[in-house]
């Protein structure tokens, strides 16, 4: 190494070169052949079996100077900038969160406002008690093979170290078509806070009535979406909002629990305390077709709400990277406990909401309750207060997903203009949209069939494929997830059917 420095250092003299640059130019040379030199410092990709460079401590911190690596002099040889290349894949982060944390987290993530239009979804296709059997066993078979599905997502992940949704679909399936589930996740959330806007529109009549206050939907949705969403998804820190999303919890758990109480005491039946306070339509209404309905296609309409309610899945990367312990086993635990206590939560309300009002239930249940019923009041409360302080947290995804695929730029102006043109779209959408279990069962149909079964099917079936070391219970695997993924894309067709002829 003496001997190629001298040699380098006349070879600059003899061009006028300064002394600085000199010795710069022979670290920077003696930097490059130790690294050729080093052969321990490649190792194969766990991925894709290509050339990595690994982690090296350097003897000197002005060796790692980033005037000397970027220095114009500096031409390393073809496949050294190959392997250069291979080392820039970023590091993700250690996790701080326990299983616990993450089980909370992901069951308030899927147990949200969607769970209140489960009920109709059976009343598309029955009108007797006995449907409630079956209906509880497509619940637990869509929850599983949805929660399969946030599994191989995170599998995914983990093969192949990626840190989003898009990053995993680069990697195992195409990174050109990346654009792909962008596009599906921006319209799903989009689809989602058009749910939003219609609740809120629907639960700010029930209240403002409650109150003595008798106000269309209209007025009452443009008034809440101009003092308070329009204000609240301008805001450019939302950190603040977070914690509110626990009160949406909550409130889920309270109605489910109002609704067994209203249930058990009769107090809709025609007897009951409440039982003419309702408008005629919707009284509790009964008729003869019961389990045996779950053979119609009509049936199709409850598996797409269901594929709205249980998706949560474009987050799954950032669950499996949060993890303490990021182990598999780790991940399979908050994905089985959180998903076995979601279908719990969504059996419960879809069951008891059909009990109460069978064939007569609305597409939000909450409308089917009586103003002057003081517990399911109290519930309308809290799922509004979850659903404003949510609503600036989901919005941001749509607006920075839509940004992002118009490839803008992130100005102030720009945010602003496009937060005022969505809000606008949404606000018009939500007042011309009679039922939001349509936008529920539609949006499940197509976007969540994609996101829970399809998507991820795919990304396995590329991870395994460029997996050196699978196993051949992982490549048979392979064609147990694209049998799951056939079965949501037929699943999808079905419901896109149903849901528009329901129309």
């Amino acid at each position: 190494s003496i001997t190629i420095k001298s040699k380098l250092q006349c070879t600059c003299l003899s061009l006028g070169t300064s002394k600085q640059r000199i010795m710069q130019f022979s670290k920077a040379t003696l930097l490059a052949l130790s690294l050729v030199v080093s052969t321990s410092a490649f190792v194969p990709s766990a991925s894709n079996g290509m050339l990595r460079v690994a982690p090296t401590v350097l003897p000197s911190p002005m060796m790692m100077s980033s005037k000397i690596i970027r220095h114009k002099s500096l031409v390393a040889p073809s496949f050294m900038a190959a392997a250069v290349d291979e080392v820039a894949e970023e590091k993700i982060p250690e996790g701080t969160a326990t299983v616990t944390e993450l089980i909370f987290n992901l069951v308030k993530g899927i147990v949200g406002a969607g769970v209140l239009s489960l009920p109709v979804g059976i009343a598309a296709w029955a009108n007797a008690p006995s449907a409630v059997v079956p209906a509880m066993v497509l619940i637990a078979a869509i929850g599983g093979l949805s929660g399969y599905g946030f599994a191989l997502i995170g599998r995914c992940c983990a093969y192949t170290n990626s840190k989003s949704y898009r990053e995993a679909w680069g990697k195992t399936v195409n990174k050109s078509s990346s654009w792909i589930p962008a596009v599906a996740v921006t319209f799903k959330t989009i689809s989602a806070i058009l749910a939003y806007s219609m609740i809120l529109g629907d639960t700010s009549v029930s209240l403002l009535a409650t109150a003595g206050f008798n106000v269309a939907k209209t007025p009452a949705l443009l008034a809440l979406t101009s003092t308070v969403l329009l204000p609240l998804c301008l805001l450019k820190n939302l950190s603040a909002l977070a914690p509110f999303s626990l009160v949406g919890s909550l409130g889920m758990i309270y109605t489910a629990l109002a609704m067994v109480v209203r249930y058990v005491t009769k107090a809709y039946t025609k007897t009951g305390r409440f039982g003419t306070d309702c408008a005629e339509a919707l009284r509790p209404a009964f008729g003869s077709v019961g389990a045996e309905g779950i053979l119609t296609p009509s049936a199709a309409i409850l598996v797409g709400m269901l594929s709205t309610a249980y998706m949560a899945h474009f987050n799954a990367p950032k669950f499996y990277n949060e993890l303490k312990e990021k182990t598999l086993p780790n991940y399979y635990k908050v994905v089985s406990t959180s998903f076995g206590i979601s279908i719990g939560i969504f059996a419960l309300v879809a069951a008891i909401g059909f009990l109460t009002f069978g064939s007569a239930t609305s597409g939000l249940i909450l409308n089917n309750y009586s103003t002057k019923d003081t517990l399911m009041s109290l519930s309308r409360i809290a799922v509004a207060v979850s659903l404003v302080f949510s609503y600036p947290l989901a919005f941001v995804g749509a607006r920075d997903g839509i940004s992002d695929l118009l490839k803008l730029k992130s100005t102030p102006k720009t945010q602003n203009t496009l937060t005022l043109a969505i809000l606008s779209a949404v606000t018009f959408a939500a007042l011309n949209i009679a039922d939001v279990s349509f936008v529920l069962a539609l949006a499940g149909a197509t976007l969540g069939n994609a996101l829970i079964y399809i998507f991820p099917a795919l990304m396995f079936r590329g991870a395994i494929k460029g997996k050196n070391d699978a196993t051949p219970g992982q490549k048979r695997e392979v064609k147990f997830a694209l049998g799951s993924a056939a079965v949501g894309l037929l699943m999808g067709i079905l419901g896109v059917k149903m849901t528009l002829a329901a129309l």
